[in-house]
């Protein structure tokens, strides 16, 4: 008998394609749209993948061309027994733009996907990304990494060394019952949900990474003036996407993002915390595709 989950997985994954890159063979999803703005590039937030954003991205579709990728070690991508940092990431992001042709592209973050994207624009203010940025929407992410309320799980996983766990320390039951506490206890996910999400971070054996894959805190400690600098001075326009009951990246960081970046448009999300696009891709979809139409000035 074949799970709900199972299908939902092979699903996402039969609509998707693989690229190689010097990290490794990366899944990256290509959504054709309306070609009236410029495309999205959707990057994802740690431990999850690309499959996060399953439910809306056909709303966003219904707007624009949108192409999502698994980074790498996550998901549906490669996941090699290597170090993984924020650069290494922002490369992989650069290879999928160039493998799918985007030089404009408008950034969609969450959760790590913040940093990343803070790379990302870090190099665009150094004149050497290979595409434009014209626009972003960024969501709930630890951009202000003191601010941060990390939960227990993600300061074990630090606390380890930077190798691969053993088999058994991460077991599907505390990784689920760990992904649903980050979500509202009004909107919590489905088992289908839970289940498809441990299916991908397991693939490959992916979940006895995490505590390689989660050494970008350290990376966003020593480094939070390169990423967020660039978050909160890059001139392109920029929305703000953020659940309110966040227990990790506490809504707190909005207001102080609105402080350094008065200028950007800004939606929370009452009564949605950590995956707010899980929790409720409805509204969540129907804001984003609103925020993203106000960033391309229509």
């Amino acid at each position: 008998m074949t799970l709900k989950s199972d299908a939902a997985v092979a699903n996402w994954e039969q609509r998707g394609h693989l690229i190689p890159t010097d990290a490794g063979d990366v899944f990256c999803v290509d959504i054709d749209g309306p070609s009236g703005r410029p495309p999205a590039l959707v990057i994802h937030g740690y431990p999850s993948s690309s499959f996060d954003w399953h439910d809306v991205v056909d709303a966003l579709s219904a707007d624009r061309r949108v192409v999502l990728f698994d980074l790498a070690g996550f998901g549906l991508s490669a996941k090699p027994d290597r170090a993984y940092d924020i650069r290494l990431q922002a490369d992989v992001t650069e290879a999928v733009a160039a493998a799918h042709g985007l030089e404009q592209v408008v950034l969609i973050t969450h959760d790590l996907g913040d940093t990343v994207g803070g790379e990302l624009l870090a190099r665009s203010l150094d004149g050497t990304l290979p595409f434009e940025v014209v626009g972003r929407l960024v969501t709930n992410g630890s951009i202000y990494i003191e601010t941060a309320h990390l939960t227990n799980g993600q300061q074990l996983l630090s606390s380890l060394p930077d190798e691969k766990l053993a088999p058994g320390l991460i077991t599907s039951e505390s990784y689920m019952r760990a992904l649903a506490d980050t979500m509202s206890a009004d909107h919590q996910p489905t088992d289908d949900e839970l289940e498809a999400q441990w299916e991908l971070i397991s693939r490959g054996d992916g979940h006895l990474l995490l505590a390689r894959l989660i050494r970008y805190i350290e990376e966003r400690r020593r480094e939070e003036r390169r990423f967020t600098g660039a978050i909160e001075t890059h001139p392109s326009p920029l929305a703000v996407l953020w659940g309110t009951e966040d227990p990790i990246a506490i809504v707190a960081m909005v207001d102080q993002l609105i402080a350094a970046r008065p200028d950007a448009n800004v939606v929370r999300l009452s009564g949605l915390a950590h995956y707010p696009m899980i929790e409720d891709p409805g509204t969540f979809g129907a804001e984003a595709v609103r925020l993203l139409r106000a960033v391309d000035g229509t």
